[in-house]
């Protein structure tokens, strides 16, 4: 099996629209949530995410190209165009067949759907542009990015709701490891704020008035996110022989179905990828330093995820730093995972750990070290990056630091 490096990384989230941006706001430590702007939200009762603010497709796409492309495309698009270059790698001659693009996505094109819904319904349309199945369907964004950056190596979405982004990096993972590809762009976006959505997330009865608050006492919800992150894996020797800079290394991927039920987490399910990602990375549970958790904000997911720390990390968990990052970004779903996967790297590179920003009293279920409200100066060389989905759907990232 081979080394899997990281040597390009790109990110659009609420807190910018690259992971410069990304890294300047996790150093900061504060919220990026805040009231929604590119919906009406006279209809909803929730009136917060995380939102990619300011973004204007024209300054990436033309016309002609926006005719196809959904935001959740757009997004997957920004990311992965930084990510390609910042690696230095061009996939258009003998290695685009060595390459793989493996892109995480929850639901898809839902902008487009939800426009489609409302011009059939409401303005009772006879016609539809001809081409809004290939705009919204979930696999839209991966086809998209090979044939921006010529990729013609395996290229597929995974689906898998809030596991989506951390299934397709250990997908991606694997395949490098294996030897299979050479290289592999992965990652995962999601962009979910249009009417119909949102209004079905608030009839769940899951999501925060005010604001995401994990492991806290009073936390009442999650709070929805949008945005896109990706990385560029590629085999350590061959990074090496062409001089990249290594950004850091992926180690081990760790997957579970909870077998259980449809939205409750397991405790169970939690610790088996958690002890499935320390086996594939050749681990002790004493190597870890810094968990990039799951971390909601709701009353379930908390709870079970702490419990899960844990049993599965023993004494050693007082030890631990633990941070969730969502609560910063918002929960951007099925690219949750790659925003928060890139988000521990930079932090990594950076000698800090982003906190869990609005913690303020404390539930005694939730127990561990949540480095709240302030950036933390700390040097870590070796962090987990949880997940945990709808659907009983888990998957654990292993990664040591760039040398």
């Amino acid at each position: 099996m081979y080394r899997v490096a990281v040597t390009g990384m790109g990110s659009i989230s609420a807190l910018g629209h690259n992971a410069a941006a990304m890294a300047e706001g996790l150093r900061r430590g504060k919220t990026a949530i805040g009231p929604l702007s590119t919906m009406p939200t006279d209809a909803l009762q929730i009136k917060i995410g995380g939102e990619v603010a300011g973004f204007d497709p024209l300054q990436h796409f033309t016309d002609k190209q926006l005719g196809l492309l959904d935001r959740n495309a757009q997004l997957a698009l920004v990311a992965a165009r930084e990510a390609a270059r910042q690696s230095g790698l061009d996939f258009r001659g003998k290695l685009g067949a060595r390459t793989a693009a493996i892109i995480g996505s929850g639901v898809g094109g839902m902008g487009t759907l939800d426009d489609s819904f409302r011009r059939l319904y409401l303005e009772h349309a006879k016609r539809f542009f001809p081409f809004i199945i290939p705009k919204l369907m979930v696999s839209a964004a991966v086809s998209h990015v090979t044939m921006d950056l010529g990729i013609t190596g395996p290229s597929f979405t995974v689906a898998s709701a809030c596991s989506s982004a951390n299934h397709a990096i250990g997908t991606a993972f694997q395949l490098v490891r294996a030897g299979a590809v050479d290289a592999a762009v992965t990652g995962g976006t999601e962009s979910v704020f249009t009417l119909g959505t949102m209004k079905a997330w608030e009839a769940m009865r899951i999501l925060a008035p005010d604001m995401c608050k994990p492991f806290t006492r009073d936390r009442k919800g999650l709070v929805i996110g949008e945005g896109a992150a990706a990385l560029v894996l590629e085999n350590w020797d061959h990074a090496r022989a062409r001089g990249a800079t290594i950004l850091g290394e992926i180690i081990g991927f760790g997957a579970s179905a909870d077998a259980g039920d449809i939205v409750l987490p397991s405790q169970a399910g939690a610790e088996s990828a958690m002890r499935a990602c320390l086996e594939s990375a050749g681990l002790s549970p004493q190597d870890v330093e810094y968990i990039n958790a799951h971390g909601t904000g709701t009353k379930m997911n908390d709870v079970t995820e702490t419990k899960a720390i844990r049993a599965v990390f023993g004494s050693h968990a007082d030890k631990l730093a633990v941070s969730s990052t969502k609560s910063i970004t918002g929960h951007a779903l099925g690219a949750a995972g790659a925003l928060e996967l890139v988000a521990t790297f930079l932090a990594m590179s950076g000698g800090f750990i982003p906190p869990t920003a609005n913690y303020d009293t404390p539930d005694p279920e939730c127990d561990l070290d949540y480095v709240p409200n302030e950036t933390r100066a700390m040097q870590v060389n070796v962090a987990l990056s949880n997940s945990f989905a709808f659907g009983g759907l888990n998957a654990v990232l292993a990664v040591r630091g760039g040398v």
